[in-house]
């Protein structure tokens, strides 16, 4: 083959154009991490100030603050359940400086089931901290202890529940088409209303996010609405044991689509160590009775794809 030294001279001027792009795109992720945090980090709670996420947030953001070496500043942005919030952090820049303290649920069961401005793949999971002990319950005095006596007693009586709302809905009518049953939803404007609704006999049985632990000895849980048993009650069944279904049970902090690895795996730290700090755990274990439960980016967006399988398995056998 002919050699030609002025193609030679071109190619090697074009490669030396080309290595110092490469060199600049190549490093971007560690360089990124190393200087990450460089200023502060705004954490969007999507709900209303004084219930237990916002609260959760206020006391974590300060350990967070800690650990990566910065202040994160909350901020409150309430609206359509969650999805205000929510859709405001999908759009900001991916760069680790806007993320988003939420239920898991808002940020799945808007986007399946009606438009709300972003999608299930608009977020970045980095990572959980507690898992909201939802339950279905009834008053300790009802005729049924377990779930398999109510779904007994249903069948000899038309039953009511507390309906708070379409998720809550769909997973109790969900059960009633596995088992056969039908019962009646009374439209309930949530925990604050459905106590006395279930205390004062307007209902026999509601779903609860948790707010059941504050009355251990008028309320008894018949089943676990979480993937797993509640801490409270390790010896009731959970629902996705029984029926292969969970609600979304996960309190997790997120970002927008697209954030660096090395930034991700940064804050995915930061939260594991703030997890055990002490202020967090005294609120969870003495006011809130939620457990501490630290779950990384990698398990957790498993975790959330399982739990959005068996959410569209529901919806569509309760559809109308």
């Amino acid at each position: 083959m002919p050699h030609h030294p002025k193609s030679r001279l071109a190619v090697l001027a074009v490669g030396a154009a080309i290595l110092p792009a490469f060199a600049a795109y190549g490093p971007a992720g560690p360089a990124v991490a190393a200087d990450y945090p460089s200023k502060p980090i705004t954490l969007v709670i999507p709900y209303r100030a004084g219930g237990s996420t916002e609260t959760m947030g206020r006391i974590f953001s300060k350990a967070l603050g800690k650990e990566l070496g910065t202040k994160v500043i909350v901020r409150t942005r309430p609206g359509a359940g969650g999805a205000v919030g929510a859709l405001e952090v999908s759009k900001k820049k991916p760069d680790g400086y806007t993320l988003l303290f939420a239920a898991a649920v808002s940020l799945l069961w808007h986007p399946l089931t009606r438009s709300v401005g972003f999608d299930l793949d608009s977020f970045t999971y980095i990572g959980q901290i507690t898992n909201y002990q939802q339950a279905l319950i009834a008053r300790q005095d009802a005729p049924f202890n377990t779930m398999k006596e109510l779904i007994a007693h249903a069948k000899t009586k038309r039953l009511n529940y507390a309906d708070q709302g379409p998720m809550m809905r769909a997973f109790i009518d969900y059960i009633g088409t596995k088992e056969g049953v039908k019962w009646t939803g009374i439209p309930t404007k949530g925990g604050g209303e459905m106590v006395p609704f279930l205390l004062g006999g307007k209902v026999d049985f509601a779903w609860s996010g948790g707010i059941h632990q504050r009355f251990g000895g008028k309320m008894k849980v018949l089943l676990s609405f979480n993937s797993g048993r509640l801490a409270a009650s390790p010896d009731v069944p959970s629902i996705q044991e029984r029926y292969g279904v969970s609600m979304p049970s996960q309190a997790v902090i997120v970002g927008p689509k697209g954030m660096d690895a090395a930034v991700v795996a940064k804050v995915e730290g930061a939260i594991k160590k703030a997890v055990a700090d002490k202020a967090f755990l005294d609120l969870l274990a003495n006011k809130l009775r939620f457990p501490a439960k630290f779950t990384g980016h990698k398990a957790l967006s498993a975790q959330i794809q399982e739990v959005i399988a068996g959410m569209k398995r529901v919806i569509a056998a309760t559809k109308k």
